[in-house]
């Protein structure tokens, strides 16, 4: 998949559909199918139209939205579901400032735009003013082809990145996984810890993770499966929190203590991704009885994983 930052000459003309795509989830991936089926009926380039940043937090700095996915993660997603192009805008004020038919004229002198889906809820253009009929009244004037995709629906769940994050900050890992389509991932570099896990039976992988802006999921237990740098796949369960039982240190951590490993994992970067909930973070009166827990943890996950292999 090419990544286009700045216009260029383009081979083909493009067939795109527009938006953030955070996460691309279930719903964005039934806009990209639409471009593709599009794309090949008139001999076009497929591709999407999306910004680096997300526009709300250029426009209104005070909000700060947890993303879903991270710009490499977002565009390593966009090319598996068989893109040719990206076409990546920083949110200037210069782009900021165009009326939807200003940007769709941009789009077709520059890029070559023969049609452009948009999601069911999708406005663009300064202050987001007009709507799907005014878009294809420009699209009529450009030569280009506007169409607006129906919701996504999958069990009854009306699929958006909103609706994934909310899921994801209730604990609803299965429900948001169900509408991303892949298990919700989260990767970073495995830094030297305290070895308390070890010294109870539990060896963990302390993870400093990339992305500032990434979603990290509430304080509590889950299932997880870990990726290693060679591929390796491993089951386990990870904890976010405080360690209340810990004297000492209370910052927030991340720890993953992975099943049937053994080896040193520092200074790696591994990409742990959620299965399931499993419980709150407690506070214990021993470290005895925090590992009493631990085993039962790890009881849990494993019943877990091995259900959730079974449906796979």
């Amino acid at each position: 998949m090419n990544i286009i930052y700045r216009p260029q000459e383009i081979e083909r003309p493009l067939f795109a559909a527009i938006g953030m795509f955070d996460g691309v989830h279930l719903g964005h991936r039934s806009l990209i199918d639409i471009v593709r089926e599009k794309s090949h009926t008139i001999g076009s380039s497929s591709a999407v139209i999306t910004f680096r940043e997300h526009p709300r937090e250029i426009l209104h700095p005070e909000t700060h939205i947890p993303l879903l996915s991270t710009f490499d993660e977002r565009m390593r997603l966009l090319e598996s579901a068989g893109l040719d192009n990206a076409i990546v805008f920083d949110f200037t004020p210069e782009i900021a400032s165009l009326s939807a038919h200003d940007f769709l004229a941009l789009l077709a002198e520059k890029y070559a735009l023969k049609g452009l889906v948009i999601g069911y809820d999708h406005r663009f253009g300064h202050n987001r003013s007009d709507g799907i009929n005014e878009y294809k009244a420009y699209g009529q004037e450009f030569g280009i082809e506007v169409i607006q995709a129906s919701p996504f629906l999958i069990e009854g769940y009306t699929v958006s990145s909103s609706a994934i994050r909310e899921a994801l900050m209730q604990r609803e890992v299965a429900k948001a996984n169900l509408m991303l389509g892949y298990r919700f991932p989260l990767s970073g570099c495995v830094v030297d810890g305290q070895h308390i896990g070890r010294s109870l039976g539990f060896p963990t992988a302390n993870i400093q993770f990339a992305g500032h802006n990434k979603l990290l999921p509430p304080v509590g237990v889950y299932a997880v499966t870990a990726t290693l740098p060679d591929g390796r796949r491993y089951n386990g369960m990870m904890n976010i929190g405080y360690r209340p039982t810990i004297e000492g240190d209370h910052r927030l951590s991340v720890e993953a203590h992975l099943f049937d490993f053994s080896g040193n994992l520092y200074g790696q970067e591994i990409t742990i991704a959620l299965v399931d909930y499993i419980r709150d973070e407690r506070k214990y009166d021993s470290l005895d009885e925090l590992r009493t827990h631990l085993v039962h943890d790890a009881h849990e996950a494993r019943r877990i994983l091995a259900q959730e292999n079974a449906n796979l």
